[in-house]
């Protein structure tokens, strides 16, 4: 038995080699074992699936799992280049049978590349006919199953309006954090939402005789009306306001979002930018947060509409539902706004935090380096990468402005890449000027101190390049900030 359960993941390591460097390494070193040549039918020998890279993998994985389970390092070996071999058979036939590189074939997919391993395996260790059958049946049963994940979860849009080039690792994220939602499961691999902030930390302010008062900070935004010049905006721009609000997470305090709704009604911009994170948590169920914004949508009174980016708590799901109640999201996309046959440009980027999906090649491709553009993220990580492109504002949130801060010291966490002056307000980076907002809601445990939330409202005005207004519109101070 302990043979047999041996033989068993020496192949099961061997077979998983392959997928695993190409979830780990993409489409880097992934030269195809055919070159890309088509067989006398017209179609591929092989297919852009089989690749050196993937052969290769197969062979440290026989040697050292050879070496770990004691069958021998060139017993390994030799188990992996006949169970390459017989997956190259494999796809040689799918390719002669149409069928397309990558799809998914039960049986013809793991016979060859099971077998022929087997074979030799069995003369080298005298297994038994039933013994052989049996583990070329179990074999299989395994191969199938992960490939099955890996090429129908893994590799597949998980839904038809998906915006994100598909790549295995940003699903693994997705599906921890968006589609398993009612299962249980969901705490276990959330641990820092379900144990660490729900229980530990409020447990703490609690004890503490803390959290009621912090509950109430959080309550306590401000509007902040920010005013920025430069010389290149258009003139038919030139006192165009846009309303920003990130980090909103309606679902995570409650009278939150009435009290949003009460400040935003108050106020007539051109334009509505919405710097991502709807949610309260970053896994489960994102209905409750959207049941909110459907009560804030309508008292949003923007001109020229709504815009989106995703945030690290968002999931893709929420772009058609918010795109019904008025609002556009720019997944590495951008948007002109025209006024009297002049325009400005929204773009707007991917989450580059958590999903690490920002592609602001993409995102600016449909711009011109003339244009003036203002660039929305969620975050203030990419703010080197950015400067590249030459946007004239980086607008962002996620830091929270730490939301818990010490007086002289700063924020505890910023929970953010970039260094800490980029945590909140104005600040730059050569030529381009950042501001990144302190949000609207709270994250992780629903306090604040000695942080303020708030809503921006920011002022576009042409001229001279001078100091950055920053004035707290609900009695906060006045200040100004060379750039």
């Amino acid at each position: 038995m302990l043979l047999f359960m041996k033989v068993l993941l020496l192949l099961w390591l061997i077979n998983f080699a392959p997928p695993f460097l190409a979830h780990v390494l993409g489409p880097r070193w992934s030269t195809p074992v055919d070159r890309g040549k088509l067989w006398r039918d017209g179609q591929p020998i092989l297919g852009p699936h089989k690749t050196y890279r993937g052969i290769l993998g197969a062979a440290v994985a026989g040697f050292m799992g050879g070496w770990l389970t004691g069958l021998g390092p060139g017993v390994g070996m030799v188990a992996a280049m006949l169970s390459m071999a017989g997956d190259l058979i494999s796809s040689f036939i799918k390719r002669r049978r149409k069928l397309p590189s990558g799809s998914v074939s039960a049986g013809l997919d793991q016979f060859f590349e099971g077998i022929l391993p087997l074979l030799a395996l069995a003369g080298t260790f005298s297994m038994g006919i039933l013994e052989t059958v049996l583990l070329l049946v179990l074999f299989s049963m395994g191969a199938y199953v992960g490939s099955a994940f890996l090429k129908q979860i893994l590799l597949k849009k998980p839904h038809e309006t998906y915006p994100r080039c598909v790549a295995s690792w940003v699903r693994l994220r997705e599906l921890r954090s968006c589609q398993i939602t009612s299962n249980p499961l969901h705490h276990l691999v959330n641990f820092e939402d379900a144990v660490y902030y729900h229980f530990f930390m409020k447990t703490v302010f609690r004890c503490l005789g803390l959290y009621e008062r912090g509950r109430r900070n959080a309550l306590d935004f401000e509007v902040n009306e920010v005013t920025f010049t430069f010389p290149g905006l258009p003139p038919s721009f030139d006192g165009y306001s846009v309303l920003f609000l990130t980090d909103l997470h309606l679902d995570g305090l409650d009278g939150l979002t009435e009290r949003l709704r009460d400040v935003v009604m108050e106020m007539d911009v051109d334009l509505c930018l919405i710097g991502g994170d709807l949610r309260m948590a970053t896994h489960g169920p994102f209905d409750p947060a959207m049941q909110h914004f459907r009560r804030l949508a309508p008292a949003i009174r923007a001109r020229d509409g709504i815009i989106g980016v995703l945030g690290n708590h968002d999931c893709t799901e929420i772009i058609e539902p918010m795109k019904d109640l008025g609002v556009q999201y720019l997944v590495n996309d951008s948007r002109a706004i025209e006024r009297n046959g002049e325009r400005i440009w929204v773009v707007g980027a991917d989450d580059p935090h958590y999903y690490k999906c920002h592609d602001l090649e993409d995102a600016f491709s449909s711009t011109e380096e003339g244009d003036f553009r203002v660039l929305v993220v969620h975050s203030n990580e990419i703010y080197r990468e950015a400067g590249r492109f030459g946007p004239h504002l980086y607008l962002c949130g996620h830091t929270h402005a730490g939301q818990i801060r010490f007086p002289w010291i700063g924020p505890v966490f910023t929970h953010s890449r970039a260094p800490r002056r980029l945590c909140s307000g104005v600040w730059h980076y050569g030529p381009m000027v950042g501001y990144t907002s302190s949000g609207v809601g709270v994250s992780g445990i629903p306090v604040r101190f000695a942080s303020r939330g708030e809503v921006a409202r920011i002022v576009l005005r042409r001229g001279p390049i001078r100091q950055v207004e920053t004035s707290g519109g609900s009695g906060g101070p006045v200040c100004t900030m060379k750039i």
